[in-house]
């Protein structure tokens, strides 16, 4: 992958902002290592997991009708492991300190997975646009899917997309009640 001496560069560059990282992988969203920083933890195993931990995470999100998921956190008693979506086809997984101020873990790993989703977007859209006969852009890759348990009771037909609908990938949110004063109220003394 030509991409990868830059998502490690990243990655230095992410545990120098965030010293409280343990450790840093970027994959891609079927498990494989894209590069990785994760001293004393098995890069692949971390990677397996984080692509059966997505599966379920995708499928709780698109089943309580909160869109595609973006991250994923998880507290353990040692510390924290952090997955943030890096494009269409890649996850940044962090490993943290139990002591990391969890804000800025997630606006660095937020950005970090930004910057790491152009660069693993942009290597796949060069390598489709080599593998074309044509020269042309090949079909973009579509937005990375769960894959289901197989079940043997009978599943729902799928609705059909609406034709309105700007993307593949966009989905419906379910709508929120406005909150009101008493809501907001409510909310910040139970806090």
């Amino acid at each position: 992958m030509a991409a990868e001496p830059h998502i490690r560069e990243e990655l230095g560059r992410l545990r120098a902002r965030v010293p409280q990282l343990t450790g840093a992988l970027a994959a891609s969203v079927d498990g494989v290592v894209l590069a990785q920083d994760t001293p004393g933890v098995a890069p692949e195993t971390v990677a397996a997991l984080t692509a059966t931990a997505l599966g379920v995470a995708a499928r709780l999100t698109d089943a309580t009708g909160q869109g595609d998921l973006r991250e994923l956190l998880v507290r353990g008693v040692y510390g924290y492991v952090a997955t943030y979506a890096a494009g269409r086809t890649a996850v940044l997984t962090l490993l943290a300190q139990d002591r990391v101020n969890i804000g800025r873990l997630h606006l660095e790993g937020r950005r970090a997975g930004a910057r790491i989703g152009e660069l693993v977007d942009a290597e796949a859209a060069a390598a489709s646009t080599a593998a074309s006969p044509t020269g042309a852009p090949a079909e973009p890759p579509t937005e990375p899917q769960a894959s289901e348990p197989q079940s043997t009771e009978p599943q729902p037909e799928p609705q059909p997309k609406s034709p309105a609908t700007k993307s593949t990938a966009a989905r419906t949110r379910t709508p929120r009640a406005p909150r009101t004063t008493a809501t907001n109220a409510r909310t910040t003394t139970e806090s």
